[in-house]
């Protein structure tokens, strides 16, 4: 499946138009605070479709030089809290026909409030997502929220993007939905990783575990008109860097741009001069779960 081009089938769209009448429901939660002064604190350049797209100011001299006290790879001490490291732990799941699974899981096992699940892209593991200090301390603050609303965060090792990842990520998806009684889940995916957010998007049965899907950075699904998330209005978050050399920009906001006109519940934050990776660093996490989560 091609993804890396983003000709979505206008056809696709308008025989669903009709389905999408009403634009993005209200947020459903509203986590508590996590250091937002630091992170939450971005300026819009641009906003449209009433504040579902905003293009915000980013400059890397100050979100990685000024941010960081090595540059991308340790930030500076006030961006962490690492009291979160005690909910942490590696562990690998048996997930039956999926096999076996490395995850890193920051939160309990059973009854949590909610899911994240952060699917890296290619070189990742799950080392990656629950790194405390690289990518601006992001991912700590990830787990924070996580675990100061009583949710859980899974990082998992996902060793193919292909039909087998796509396997696996499911059946953590299953898991993780059984193991706090049908709670919410939401899917994010960066870079390649997205593959597998796309693949899933074809279940239907897994797809109605997910209450959202956040996709940083990533690629394109030219024939998500025809997928199950689609039609059952599974909402979606885009974050992209302008500059991004590995998927355009541009593809993205081709998809978002359809989807949003028909009615489609889908937010969008592009970073202006951002390059591949500025989502991983610079997604707002606490906004983005906090309209995923219903």
């Amino acid at each position: 499946m091609r993804m890396s081009t983003v000709h979505f089938f206008a056809s696709a769209v308008l025989s669903f138009s009709a389905a999408f009448a009403c634009t993005a429901s209200a947020a459903g939660v509203e986590l508590k605070p996590f250091k937002d002064e630091l992170f939450a604190g971005q300026t819009v350049m641009e906003s449209r479709d009433k504040g579902d797209f905003q293009t915000i100011d980013y400059q890397e001299m100050r979100d990685i030089n000024g941010r960081d006290e090595i540059p991308e790879r340790r930030v500076k001490a006030p961006y962490v809290s690492l009291g979160v490291r005690h909910f942490q732990k590696d562990e690998t799941l048996d997930l039956g026909d999926a096999g076996k699974m490395e995850v890193t899981r920051t939160g309990p096992i059973d009854g949590a409030a909610f899911t994240v699940i952060f699917i890296h892209g290619r070189g990742g593991d799950r080392r990656l997502g629950a790194d405390d200090y690289k990518f601006g301390g992001n991912f700590n603050r990830l787990k924070n929220l996580a675990t100061d609303n009583g949710g859980t965060y899974y990082a998992p090792t996902v060793r193919s993007f292909d039909q087998a990842g796509v396997t696996q990520v499911s059946a953590l998806i299953d898991y993780a939905s059984a193991h706090s009684g049908g709670k919410p889940v939401v899917l994010s995916c960066a870079s390649m990783g997205s593959f597998v957010c796309w693949g899933i998007t074809r279940n239907d049965k897994i797809v109605s575990k997910l209450s959202g899907m956040a996709i940083l950075g990533g690629a394109t699904d030219p024939d998500f008109g025809n997928s199950a998330a689609f039609k059952r209005k599974l909402p979606i978050w885009f974050t992209h860097g302008s500059r991004d050399s590995v998927y355009a920009a541009g593809d993205q906001i081709a998809l978002y741009d359809r989807l949003h006109r028909a009615g489609y519940p889908t937010r969008f934050t592009l970073f202006l001069t951002g390059s591949h990776g500025t989502p991983v660093r610079m997604t707002d996490w606490r906004a983005v779960l906090n309209w995923l989560i219903r």
